[in-house]
């Protein structure tokens, strides 16, 4: 093996082996510092590509979820509405009841159908979201899925004026009074089969985020334990290294020997 003073082979080997060591153990380090495994592309840049895009997945079913929750808030409010005028026919009914008694006040109990045939007519006016009509006969789409598309269209058939304006016969009001009370029955239908439409879609939703979760902690979150390990591993090895730089750098000094 010749011996060189110009260029010492050993110690810039030694130099660049330290300097890979520091670099790994300053990687470990980061990877500490952020809990992340990808900082940069460059640490892995198929499992960055992947993990960004099932992030920006995430996000929309994130969103999904929320216009669900409001689809469901404004079925919701359908139902009530629809409950409260379920209610409001059944004391009609039994005002018609009470109608048939000759005892009672015949133009008091019709006073009674009026003002709950109005508070009808109320709730199916004034049952609003945002200003919009919950009860109209509207598509709102929430954008849960193409599929998924609300629509609280009642059509109610004879409405609150038809039943103010009987006042001929009990059995003329008695048969548009059940033909209201069967419209509003399949509103109620149509509004408990989208509610079970949207929870399902909810839940596949949340399932499908929690495996997208899993899959971009795989990717980016660092094994905190297996850094900590490669961090001391290194901090040795630099010390090491540096160490053995220092002897290798100073080795052509043994040839001093032959000029003495």
């Amino acid at each position: 093996m010749p011996f060189q003073i110009n260029t010492n082979l050993d110690a810039l080997s030694a130099y660049n082996a330290l300097a890979k060591v520091n670099a790994q153990t300053t990687k470990a380090q980061l990877r500490l510092a952020t809990m992340k495994r990808i900082n940069s592309v460059a640490d892995d840049t198929s499992g960055f590509r992947v993990g960004k895009e099932l992030e920006g997945e995430n996000l929309r079913y994130q969103a999904q979820l929320g216009n669900i929750s409001s689809a469901k808030n404004w079925l919701s409010t359908g139902e009530s509405a629809l409950m409260q005028v379920l209610d409001k026919l059944n004391q009609i009914d039994a005002k018609q009841q009470d109608a048939l008694d000759p005892l009672k006040n015949q133009a008091a109990i019709q006073n009674d159908i009026v003002v709950l045939a109005d508070e009808i007519n109320n709730i199916l006016q004034n049952t609003t979201i945002n200003g919009v009509d919950v009860l109209a006969s509207a598509n709102q789409n929430f954008g849960a899925g193409t599929t998924l598309t609300v629509n609280i269209g009642l059509q109610l058939g004879n409405n609150t004026s038809d039943i103010t304006a009987l006042q001929n016969t009990s059995s003329n009001l008695t048969h548009n009074i059940t033909t209201f009370r069967n419209n509003v029955k399949t509103a109620l239908g149509y509004i408990g089969n989208r509610a079970q439409t949207f929870d399902s879609r909810e839940e596949f939703i949340t399932a499908a985020r929690t495996n997208n979760t899993a899959t971009i902690s795989r990717f980016f979150d660092a094994d905190m334990a297996l850094e900590q390990l490669n961090v001391t591993k290194g901090q040795i090895g630099i010390q090491i290294g540096t160490a053995q730089l220092a002897q290798l750098n100073v080795a052509p000094q043994s040839l001093l020997a032959l000029f003495r």
